[in-house]
C-alpha cells in the first residue's frame, strides 16, 4: 500500500473521530456531558471496542444537506468486550448534527442490533439526540419505525439497555420504551414525546423541560426509566454492573460468580421482625443480610416504593428480587406496584435469572382512585407474570401475607417451587382485626364490653389461624424455618432448582398488554 493512500486513510479516520469539531465537543463538555466516543470508551474493556460504519454518509439532497458533511452520520456503533463478554453498542453524537436521526444514521443502528441477535449479545444505546432530521422527511421517520421493529424482535432474545444521555424527544423515546431498562442522567438528560413549548401551546401549561422529562420525572413519578445516575460516568459504570447479573441471550444463564461471603448480619434476622406486627421495619436489611457481600442492585428504587425489585446473588448465582416494603404504604400493592413487579418479573424470566419473593403484605391498597384506575387489571399482570414464568422461584413469607395479595406475591397456588415462612408469617385471607368483626360479630355485638370481646376474638383468631402452621399443614408452605438460617435455605434451595425443567403449552402470544 503506498504511502499515501495510508495518509489519506487516516486523516479520514482523524475527521470522523473528532465528530462535529474542537468547538462542538469543547460545548459538549461544558453542558456537562462526554462525547459519544469517551461514553464508549468506559463502556468497554480497554482496548476492545471495534467500530462499524464510521463511513457512512447520509444521501439527503434537500435543503441544501447534499452541501452538509456529518461525520459517521451522527451515531457511533460498534461491538467490544464488557467484564469479558460481548456487547454491542450504538452512542448518538450530539457534536454531529445533534445527533438528528436519519435514513443511515438508523441504518447503523439497524444492523448493529441486528448482529447482536446474530450473536446473542446483549445491546446498549446510549442516547443523546434532538431527534428526527427533519430534512430528510419521511426516511427519517422510515427509520425509527425500523428501529422500532428492530427493538420488538429482540426483545426477550437479547437484553436490551437505553441510556438518556441528553435529549430524547417525539417518536424518539419510543425505542428507549421497547428496551428492557433504562437509565437517565440527572440534570443532562430529558425524554418528552412533545416539548415545554407545544404543551404551552396547546394546553397553556408552563413547564421546565426537567419538571416534564427529567431524570427524577422518569424515575419518581412516571416509572418509565429504572435507574438515575449523576454523571455519564456513573450511568455508564451502572450499565456495567447490570449487565453482570444478565445473560448474554435467553437460551444462556447469567455469569455465576465465586462466593466466599460469609455474611456476618445474617444472625440479626431473628430479632429483626417487631413485636408488633403493625410495626414497619426496612425489607432491605433482611435482604442485604442473606444476599451474597450485601449487595442489592435495586431496579427502580424511587418509583412505587411499596415494593422493591432488583438483583442479588445467592451463593454466587444472579437472582431477582421483588419484596414488599412495610416503611412505605404498609408494602401495600397498588397499580404502580403491580406494573413495576409484573415487569420485572417477565425480565427475569426471559432471562432464565431465578426469582426471589420476600413477602409483607396486607393487602390491596383500598380507595376509589385505585378501582378507577383499574388496579383489578393492573393487579392481574402480576398473577399472570407469575404464572407464566418458569424460571425457578422461591418465597420468603416473612409477616403478613392476606388475601389475594397473598396470592399476587407468588404463593405455592401460582407456581412458587418452594415456600419458607418464618415464625412471624401471618397467612389468612384478611387481617385478624378485620376478620374477628365478621367472624365474631353477633359475640361482639351481643357482650356487655364489646371492645374487651373484640380484643380476646381478635386474639383467638390471631393464634389459631393467622400464622403459618395452617398453611404449612396444608402444605402450602414447604417449611417454618427460623430466620437465621434462611440464607443456608436459599442456597439449598437455587441449588436444587438449576435443573428444574418446565413449559407451558405454546401460545401464538405468550403476552398481554403492559
Amino acid at each position: 500500500m503506498s504511502q499515501n493512500k495510508l495518509d489519506i486513510l487516516l486523516q479520514k479516520r482523524a475527521k470522523i473521530e473528532l465528530g462535529g469539531g474542537e468547538k462542538r465537543i469543547e460545548k459538549q463538555h461544558n453542558s456537562g456531558k462526554l462525547t459519544a466516543r469517551e461514553r464508549l470508551n468506559i463502556l468497554f474493556d480497554e482496548g476492545t471496542f471495534i467500530e462499524l460504519d464510521a463511513f457512512v454518509k447520509h444521501r439527503c439532497n434537500h435543503f441544501g444537506m447534499e452541501k452538509v458533511d456529518a461525520p459517521g452520520e451522527g451515531v457511533v456503533t460498534g461491538y467490544g468486550k464488557v467484564e469479558g463478554r460481548l456487547v454491542y453498542a450504538f452512542a448518538q453524537d450530539f457534536t454531529v448534527l445533534g445527533g438528528s436521526l436519519g435514513e443511515m444514521h438508523a441504518k447503523k443502528m439497524e444492523k448493529v442490533m441486528d448482529m447482536a441477535l446474530k450473536m446473542g449479545a446483549p445491546v446498549v444505546g446510549l442516547n443523546d439526540s434532538g431527534g428526527a432530521r427533519i430534512q430528510e422527511g419521511v426516511d427519517a421517520l422510515a427509520g425509527y419505525g425500523k428501529v422500532f421493529y428492530k427493538n420488538t424482535i429482540a426483545s426477550g432474545v437479547v437484553p436490551q439497555i437505553s441510556a438518556i444521555m441528553g435529549p430524547c424527544a417525539g417518536g424518539a423515546v419510543y425505542s428507549p420504551a421497547l428496551t428492557d431498562f433504562i437509565f437517565m442522567v440527572d440534570k443532562t438528560s430529558q425524554m418528552f414525546i412533545t416539548g415545554p413549548q407545544v404543551i404551552k401551546t396547546v394546553t397553556g401549561e408552563e413547564v421546565s423541560a426537567q419538571d416534564l422529562g427529567g431524570a427524577m420525572t422518569h424515575n419518581a413519578t412516571s416509572g418509565v426509566a429504572h435507574f438515575v445516575s449523576e454523571s455519564d460516568e456513573d450511568c455508564i459504570m451502572g450499565i456495567r454492573k447490570l449487565l453482570s447479573f444478565l445473560p448474554s441471550n435467553n437460551l444462556e444463564k447469567a455469569p455465576i460468580l465465586d462466593c466466599d461471603d460469609v455474611n456476618e448480619k445474617i444472625d440479626v434476622l431473628d430479632t429483626i421482625m417487631p413485636d408488633n406486627s403493625n410495626k414497619p421495619y426496612d425489607m432491605k436489611d433482611i435482604i442485604t443480610s442473606i444476599v451474597d457481600d450485601s449487595d442489592f442492585f435495586e431496579v427502580q428504587p424511587y418509583f412505587a416504593r411499596n415494593i422493591l425489585t432488583g438483583f442479588a446473588r445467592i451463593n454466587g448465582e444472579s437472582v431477582g428480587i421483588i419484596a414488599n416494603q412495610p416503611t412505605y404504604m404498609a408494602g401495600c400493592l397498588d397499580i404502580n406496584a403491580s406494573d413495576k413487579a409484573s415487569r420485572f418479573i417477565r425480565t427475569c424470566d426471559a432471562f432464565n435469572v431465578p426469582i426471589l419473593n420476600f413477602v409483607d403484605v396486607p393487602g390491596f391498597l383500598p380507595g376509589t382512585s385505585q378501582e378507577y384506575g383499574g388496579v383489578i387489571r393492573h393487579g392481574a399482570k402480576m398473577l399472570y407474570a407469575y404464572s407464566e414464568a418458569t424460571v425457578p422461584k422461591v418465597t420468603i413469607i416473612t409477616r403478613k401475607a392476606y388475601g389475594g395479595s397473598y396470592l399476587a406475591m407468588c404463593s405455592k397456588d401460582l407456581g412458587a417451587d418452594i415456600v419458607y415462612a418464618w415464625p412471624s408469617a401471618e397467612i389468612a385471607v384478611m387481617g385478624p382485626d378485620g376478620a374477628a368483626n365478621i367472624i365474631f360479630r353477633k359475640d361482639i355485638k351481643a357482650s356487655d364490653d364489646p371492645a374487651s370481646v373484640r380484643t380476646e376474638k381478635v386474639k383467638e383468631y390471631r393464634e389459631e389461624f393467622a400464622n403459618p402452621y395452617q398453611a404449612a399443614q396444608r402444605g402450602f408452605v414447604d417449611d417454618v424455618i427460623q430466620p437465621s438460617l434462611t440464607r443456608i435455605r436459599l442456597c439449598d434451595a437455587f441449588d436444587v432448582l438449576k435443573s428444574k425443567r418446565e413449559s407451558r403449552p405454546p401460545k401464538k402470544h405468550g403476552n398481554i398488554p403492559l
